[in-house]
C-alpha cells in the first residue's frame, strides 16, 4: 500500500513550520558533527546516524503531550534532540564524558532522560518493543492518560518478540503507538529481500491492531498520522501501528560503506524527498520566510552544534569510581 501524501496544510501555522524546520535541521547538523567527531576518534564504539529520517521523530513529537514517553533502538540521537534533551549533554555522552546524560557510560546507543521521558537507546534488535509496551502498561495501570511511542526498524519488525508484544498490547488495550521506521534497509538487507509482506503495519491485523502507512519523509503527514494514533490511544482504543516509510542517507553505522545500494538511489531520495527541503520549500513559497531568514536559522543551529561539540571535548572523562554506580548489585 502506498504511503499517504501530505494532508492539507491550511491549519499549519508559520510558527509550526519554522519549528519543524529548526528541529529537523538541528538533528541533521548534530548528526553531521557526530560523524566528524567519530572520524576524529572522539566517539568510540558504534554510532548510527539518523540523517534523512528527521521528519519521523519531529512530526511525532508534535503530536505528543507532556508526560508521554518514548523508547527506541540504537539509532537514537534524533529522538533525544526532538524530545528536548540538551545537545551538549547528548554529545558529551557520545564522547564518553561525565557531562553526558548517562555520565559517559552509555555512549551512543544507551542513554536515558527521566526528565524528558526518554527511556533509551537499546542495542538488542527489537528489545525495546516489549519494554515500550511495559511503559504503556504502567500508564494504563496508573490511569494517567499518557501514551508511549515505541520506535523500531524494518529489520526489528521481523523479530518474534514484536508479535508477542502486539498480542499482549491488544489484549490489554495498551496506550502504545508502535512506530516502524522503515528506512528500507535492515543493516545491509533491503526490505524486498527480507519479507514478502507488502507492508509491515498490516501484520498487526492478525491481532486486531489498527494502523497505517505514512510518508515518513513528510513531517506534516507524520504529524497528522501521529495525532490520529495518539487520539485512539488516549480514548482507550490502543494500540496503534504507524509504518513510517523513510530513508537513511548514511550507512547502517559509521563502519558501513553501504555498498549494497547505488549512489544514484541515495541522491534521488535527497533530490526528490528530503524532509528538510520539503519544509524549506513550504516556507519560501508560502511567503513565511526568506532565503536570508533560513540562512540565519542554519547559522544559529550550527552554533548550537559547535557549542555542544566543544562542551563534549572539555567535559572530563568519568572517574573510575563511576564503575560502581548505577548498578543493581
Amino acid at each position: 500500500m502506498a504511503a499517504k501524501r501530505t494532508p492539507e496544510i491550511a491549519n499549519i501555522s508559520k510558527d509550526e513550520l519554522l519549528k519543524f524546520y529548526r528541529d529537523m535541521l538541528l538533528i541533521r547538523r548534530f548528526e553531521e558533527k557526530a560523524g566528524q567527531l567519530y572520524g576524529m576518534g572522539l566517539i568510540g564504539g558504534f554510532c548510527h546516524l539518523y540523517i534523512g529520517q528527521e521528519a519521523v521523530v519531529v512530526g511525532l513529537e508534535a503530536a505528543a503531550e507532556e508526560g508521554d514517553k518514548r523508547i527506541t533502538s540504537y539509532r537514537d540521537h534524533g529522538h533525544m534532540l526532538a524530545c528536548g534533551m540538551d545537545a551538549g549533554g547528548v554529545m558529551a555522552e557520545l564522547t564518553g564524558r561525565i557531562g553526558g546524560y548517562s555520565k559517559g557510560k552509555g555512549g551512543s546507543m544507551h542513554m536515558f532522560s527521566r526528565e524528558k521521558h526518554f527511556y533509551g537507546g537499546h542495542g538488542i534488535v527489537g528489545a525495546q518493543v516489549p519494554l515500550g509496551a511495559g511503559l504503556a502498561f504502567a500508564d494504563k495501570y496508573l490511569g494517567n492518560d499518557r501514551v508511549t511511542f515505541t520506535y523500531f526498524g524494518d529489520g526489528a519488525a521481523n523479530q518474534g518478540q514484536v508479535y508477542e508484544t502486539y498480542n499482549m498490547a491488544q489484549l490489554w488495550n495498551l496506550p502504545v503507538v508502535f512506530v516502524i521506521e522503515n528506512n528500507q534497509y535492515a543493516m545491509g538487507t533491503s526490505v524486498a529481500r527480507s519479507t514478502k509482506s507488502p507492508s509491515l503495519w498490516e501484520r498487526g491485523a492478525a491481532y486486531g491492531i489498527k494502523g497505517e502507512a505514512v510518508d515518513g519523509m513528510d513531517v506534516l503527514a507524520v504529524k497528522a498520522a501521529g495525532e490520529k494514533a495518539v487520539a485512539a490511544c488516549r480514548a482507550g482504543d490502543g494500540p496503534y501501528i504507524l509504518e513510517m516509510n523513510t530513508y537513511r542517507y548514511r550507512g547502517h553505522s559509521m563502519s558501513d560503506p553501504a555498498k549494497y545500494r547505488t549512489r544514484e538511489e541515495v541522491q534521488k531520495m535527497r533530490d526528490e524527498k528530503d524532509p528538510i527541503e520539503r519544509v524549506r520549500d513550504l516556507l519560501l513559497t508560502g511567503g513565511h520566510a526568506t532565503d536570508d531568514d533560513l540562512k540565519a536559522i542554519d547559522k544559529d543551529i550550527k552554533a548550537i552544534v559547535n557549542e555542544s561539540a566543544e562542551f563534549a571535548k572539555e567535559s572530563p572523562e568519568p572517574d573510575l569510581s563511576e564503575l560502581w554506580t548505577d548498578i543493581y548489585a
